[in-house]
Parts: C-alpha cells; sequence; structure tokens
C-alpha cells in the first residue's frame, strides 16, 4: 500500500516557518506583509478558496485586504482597482479569483498587475521566468506539487515525470519545474494517444486533468509518485483525477484528495507574498 503524502502536515510545518518570517518582516519594516485578494461574482466554490486565503493569511501573521466585486463588475472597474492596489505600499501581493466572469478578459486581467506583486504566478513575466530559469514568482499549485514530491525523500534527478494536463495554471508550469529539478518531462493531454503507454512508464505522475478518478490504477507504474491535483465532485463528495482505491495499491506514495495539493497551494501563495514583501524593501 502506498504511502499517504499528508498536504497538511506538510504545509503546516512550512507555515510554522513563514509565520516566522512574517514576524520578522513586521518587526524590521513596522507593518505586516500584505495580501490583497480580489473576488467578482458569487461562484460558490470560489468564495470558499478566497475565505480559506484569508483565513490563512491571518493565523501566519499576514494581513489580507478583501474585495469583493458584483459579477456584472465592469473590465474597468476591475482593472482601475488592481492599479490602485499596484500602487498601495500596503499592499505586497496582489490575487484575483479565478474564474472571472465571461464579460471580463482574464488576460487583460493578469496582465494588469505587476510582476512583483503578482502572488499567483500567473504574469507573462513570471511565466517566462519559469521558462528561462530566472529568479521569479512560482505558480502556487506547481510549486506546492514539488515541495510534495520532495517531502518524499526521493529524488527528482534523472526521474520520468509525467505531467497529464497542460493548462498554464498548472500543467505546463509544473512542467517546467520538473525540468529545473533535472527530471525527464513528458506531457500529456486531451489529444494525447494511448495514454496509459505514457504514465505507466512514469516515475513521478502528475493528473491534472479535471476528471474525476480519470486514472486508474493500472495506468501508474508500481512503485511510483502520484500527485493527484484534481478536485471534482461526486455524488456531492470530493474525489480527485485519480482513482485513489485502485491507486494507492501501486504507487510508493500517494497524494489524498482532499488533504494534499490544495493546501500546499494556499501556503505557497503565502511564501510568495512573504518573499515579494521583502523583496520590494530589499532590492
Amino acid at each position: 500500500m502506498a504511502e499517504i503524502i499528508d498536504g497538511k502536515a506538510l504545509s503546516a510545518s512550512i507555515r510554522e516557518d513563514l509565520a516566522s518570517e512574517a514576524k520578522r518582516y513586521e518587526e524590521k519594516y513596522g507593518r505586516k506583509a500584505g495580501l490583497a485578494v480580489v473576488k467578482v461574482g458569487h461562484d460558490p466554490a470560489s468564495e470558499v478558496y478566497v475565505r480559506n486565503k484569508i483565513a490563512a493569511c491571518d493565523r501566519t501573521g499576514v494581513r489580507s485586504f478583501a474585495y469583493e466585486l458584483p459579477g456584472d463588475e465592469s473590465e474597468e472597474r476591475l482593472l482601475t482597482l488592481i492599479d490602485k492596489l499596484n500602487d498601495d505600499p500596503e499592499v505586497d501581493g496582489i490575487l484575483v479569483q479565478l474564474p472571472l466572469p465571461a464579460h471580463i478578459s482574464e488576460k487583460k486581467v493578469l496582465a494588469r498587475i505587476r510582476p512583483e506583486k503578482d502572488a499567483d504566478g500567473f504574469h507573462v513575466v513570471n511565466a517566462g521566468g519559469i521558462m528561462l530559469g530566472l529568479p521569479c514568482t512560482k505558480p502556487c499549485t506547481p510549486a506546492g506539487i514539488i515541495e510534495l514530491i520532495k517531502s518524499t525523500g526521493v529524488s527528482i534527478a534523472g526521474k520520468h515525470a509525467v505531467v497529464v494536463g497542460r493548462s498554464n495554471i498548472v500543467g505546463k508550469p509544473c512542467a517546467m519545474l520538473l525540468l529545473a529539478e533535472n527530471a525527464t518531462v513528458t506531457v500529456c493531454h486531451s489529444r494525447t494517444l494511448d495514454l496509459a503507454s505514457y504514465t505507466r512508464s512514469a516515475d513521478i505522475l502528475v493528473a491534472a486533468v479535471g476528471i474525476g478518478r480519470f486514472i486508474k490504477g493500472d495506468m501508474i507504474k508500481p512503485g511510483a509518485i502520484v500527485i493527484d491535483v484534481g478536485m471534482n465532485r461526486d455524488d456531492g463528495k470530493l474525489c480527485g483525477d485519480v482513482d485513489f482505491r485502485e491507486a494507492e495499491k501501486v504507487a510508493a506514495y500517494i497524494t489524498p484528495v482532499p488533504g494534499g495539493v490544495g493546501p500546499m497551494t494556499v501556503t505557497m501563495l503565502l511564501k510568495n507574498t512573504i518573499e515579494s514583501a521583502f523583496r520590494c524593501r530589499e532590492d
């Protein structure tokens, strides 16, 4: 049976260090590091995510600024708010909760956030930094995935890592971060032929397809590390992209859903904000 990679426990450990860093920042500069969270509309899942992020800020010693805008808010007014936050010296990180309403351009909004305040790591400058191996703000979920893999004690270098999913938020940046750790990386997607032939060869398998229990036990290499990014609902219950009951019989290590990648995503958001606060002062 696979060993569970406990994202909650790892997250709690990292947040202890982050709380110390947040306190050091406050003592040194006379204010808390600040994260602005902007939500447009009333998507239930987004509301839960935003509450969790604000609560995590409070527990870690990061000041949160919450902005809840109506679903019919204009794109122009949202961009004006981002400009204001960019210029606010109390705000070190800005997060605009996705998805946005259809009438607002996600690309325009993400591009409007200054790269140095891009707490999510989605700005094109930060995306380019990952591609080129330059210092930059890393996207929260991919950065958390790397920490989860490292927590097993298994070296990433030289391993074959297969990422199932090619989104700009998870799949692509995760592949780049795995390459930076010297893995040999294959990216699969909806057009991949004979997907199982790739996943069965993976020493490290990252599932980010958004389809509940899509990865079955017979698609996993015995002894693999399996990272399940999925957050799906089946009969009202959360489940991942991996069929956990089947996969845990084959894998050496596996993340649960919930309690795996999710807590680490929020933790990396806090890390990005605190690092941004120090960088702004020290550059």
